[in-house]
């Protein structure tokens, strides 16, 4: 698959997904682009806005397995990752999956469940496999886990620890649709009978495997690379943060600068796409001091604070078509 082709696949899952979500249409790129960077994607946003609805209608569109893991304060390893039972008529204990083993795995309101539970999913977004009982068991491919969770209430809540953070590719919210996306969805919601919309299957696994390959291709110019660099390395020394970006965060903006490139249908990456990813990419991953938590500051303001201070290059067009050629 070539980028036109894979550009043409793209704007049709946007389009179906958009047909069911009420959106921000930035909002529903980003979340393929995390699916194109073959990462995953942490949805923070207050009840009701369309987050499970958003998973569902992107597995359905991507022609993917679907399934959804209710976290819940008792939720054990084992009823994520599945366990061995006794079979009787056969003497033997067999494997049984099981709901991570699937494409697109929904993991709702994952920050209700203690923080063993939550580490069952490290091994399964960092390798996409789970190891129970000393076997290891493979998980689907592709693989991509949407988990949610809600910013407004701490009671009963488990904050994620970095290390599981820093497995999602990216961090967004929905937000609330402005009053002419809302009457919209008023009147869809009139003329059909079904509570929930669902989204029309146009890719399947074999495609999506395919399109996931293509980022693979995109060309960055050395400047891009620099410019990237320079943005993690000023987190680091931004004198607000505690822990800067990491290694793999830096990796991770890279592959969703490509991503995002193969979205716009380019097979080189524009400093523009850099900068579009850079807060879902790395706001998520910093740790800020006391002091700066104490005067309001955001992880979102560092991000921020970072890409109007290091200087954007400029690729010319020659180089972008040196780029393409290349």
């Amino acid at each position: 698959m070539d980028v036109p082709q894979a550009r043409s696949d793209c704007e049709q899952v946007l389009q179906t997904v958009s047909s069911c979500v009420v959106a921000d249409h930035e909002f529903l790129e980003q979340i393929l682009t995390a699916v194109l960077a073959q990462g995953h994607v942490l949805i923070e946003d207050v009840p009701g806005t369309g987050k499970t609805l958003t998973a569902r209608s992107f597995a359905s569109a991507l022609g993917l397995s679907f399934s959804r893991i209710q976290f819940t304060p008792d939720l054990l390893p084992a009823d994520i990752t599945g366990t061995h039972m006794y079979r009787e008529e056969r003497g033997t204990f067999e494997f049984s999956e099981g709901p991570i083993f699937a494409n697109f795995v929904l993991a709702d309101e994952i920050n209700r469940a203690p923080p063993k539970t939550q580490a069952a999913l490290l091994e399964a977004m960092g390798e996409s496999q789970v190891t129970v009982d000393g076997d290891t068991h493979p998980l689907p491919d592709p693989f991509v886990v949407v988990a949610t969770q809600n910013p407004v209430e701490s009671e009963g809540v488990f904050p994620l620890p970095a290390a599981q953070r820093d497995r999602f590719l990216l961090k967004r919210s929905i937000g609330y649709p402005d009053a002419t996306a809302e009457r919209g969805l008023l009147r869809q919601r009139t003329r059909r009978d079904e509570r929930t919309p669902s989204a029309e299957t146009v890719l399947d696994p074999e495609r999506v495997r395919a399109l996931q390959a293509v980022p693979e291709t995109v060309t960055v110019h050395d400047d891009v690379i620099g410019y990237i660099t320079d943005i993690v390395h000023r987190t680091r020394e931004d004198t607000r943060v505690e822990v800067g970006v990491s290694p793999r965060g830096t990796q991770r903006l890279l592959e969703a600068a490509r991503a995002r490139a193969v979205v716009e249908g380019r097979a080189f990456v524009r400093p523009v796409d850099v900068t579009r990813v850079t807060e879902p990419v790395l706001a998520h991953r910093l740790a800020l001091t006391t002091d700066a938590t104490v005067d309001g500051t955001t992880t979102e303001d560092v991000v921020a604070t970072t890409v109007d201070t290091v200087p954007v290059p400029t690729v010319s067009a020659p180089d972008e078509r040196a780029v393409t050629d290349g």
